[in-house]
């Protein structure tokens, strides 16, 4: 009953939330805070963390690493994505990347939604594999990429997977391998970092690696966040009092820069729920109008279920709209949105298809 008035409640606020706690009726429903919309557009440099739900491990054995930077390299690829510095952990991982053809939503959902239809197949598995939100930090990579990827290939070592730094250049669950010449592995291109040390291979990964064993012997900025105490921590020169931004790690001129950009591409019109129905009726070869009439046949109602949970959870569509047209009430459309994504994430080719209309 929890769940069924939390959800009636996000229908009602229409919004991304962050956390607090109340009681309703001795019930501790989950409330949220209205979140910033996410700084999101091509050529912007990303911190990227993402979390396991409830701090579950997201891989369970070497298998699923490999199939993770499978997917991972084959969409960098795809996507003209660069990568400067990755690491994976049990719980979580990091990535520095730069999306240079599309947003980096789009990036992520294939690669969280494709590791996720995986994951739980091999391990029989149902639900969440990562916390709903991941978090992204837009940062100036002119001023800071060598101590972003310094701070990124230390997690193993701070996170405490090996002992020392001499044991990290061996875990091969890191970037930092790839760049000491360790591995064959290529998802950081040698031109994007090394050259930043010397012109010469084998003194860039000297100085490299030299910049690597002076950062794990210091207290390290805290790189996992923007705004002015990250910023600040990171470079103290900048002006206490100029602009900064929760969702960039940078000073004032590159804050400002950014969100000039950001509100350009914020005008962009993206799909509605009337082009969402049609794409998933024509996936499914269903006749577009018998999704707006009650019925209880099976094809029907898994196609609702997918509608609901793309419109609710991935474009942001507040229940309350979704509900007349599929003749359903907003506390239907929460049930049928939670049916959904088992529904959804076993169709990987309606994913590639909504990547036109989110």
């Amino acid at each position: 009953m929890a769940t069924d008035v939390l959800d009636q409640i996000r229908d009602v606020l229409g919004t991304r939330l962050g956390t607090f706690l109340i009681n309703i009726n001795s019930y501790a429903i989950l409330l949220t805070m209205p979140r910033q919309a996410r700084i999101d557009f091509p050529g912007l440099l990303h911190h990227v963390i993402v979390r396991g739900i409830e701090k579950r491990s997201i891989f369970l054995d070497d298998q699923d690493r490999e199939e993770f930077l499978s997917r991972f390299t084959r969409l960098l690829a795809e996507t003209e994505t660069e990568c400067f510095a990755w690491a994976l952990l049990d719980t979580h991982f990091h990535l520095l990347i730069r999306p240079n053809l599309a947003k980096l939503s789009h990036f992520m959902r294939r690669l969280l939604t494709g590791y996720a239809v995986v994951f739980n197949l091999r391990h029989n598995r149902v639900g969440h594999l990562f916390q709903n939100r991941y978090k992204s930090i837009v940062c100036d990579g002119d001023a800071y990429l060598l101590e972003l990827v310094r701070y990124i290939h230390l997690n193993p070592l701070r996170a405490e997977i090996v002992d020392d730094v001499e044991s990290l250049a061996n875990y091969p669950w890191c970037g930092h391998r790839e760049l000491l010449g360790r591995t064959s592995r290529t998802i950081i291109p040698e031109s994007k970092v090394l050259p930043l040390f010397a012109k010469r291979r084998r003194a860039a990964r000297q100085m490299y690696h030299r910049f690597i064993v002076d950062g794990s012997d210091s207290t390290p900025a805290n790189l996992s966040s923007g705004g002015k105490r990250a910023s600040l921590n990171l470079d103290p020169d900048l002006d206490e009092e100029s602009l900064f931004d929760d969702r960039i790690l940078g000073g004032a001129d590159f804050v400002e820069r950014t969100l000039r950009h950001s509100d350009q591409f914020s005008t962009e019109k993206k799909g509605s729920l009337t082009d969402l129905i049609n794409l998933v009726a024509n996936h499914f070869g269903i006749e577009k109008s018998l999704l707006s009439q009650p019925s209880k046949k099976r094809s029907l109602t898994q196609a609702k279920a997918i509608i609901c949970y793309v419109a609710m959870r991935q474009m942001g569509i507040k229940g309350v709209d979704i509900a007349p047209t599929l003749v359903y009430t907003p506390a239907a459309v929460s049930h049928a949105a939670n049916r959904g994504e088992q529904i959804f994430l076993k169709e990987a080719g309606l994913m590639t298809k909504l990547e036109t209309i989110l």
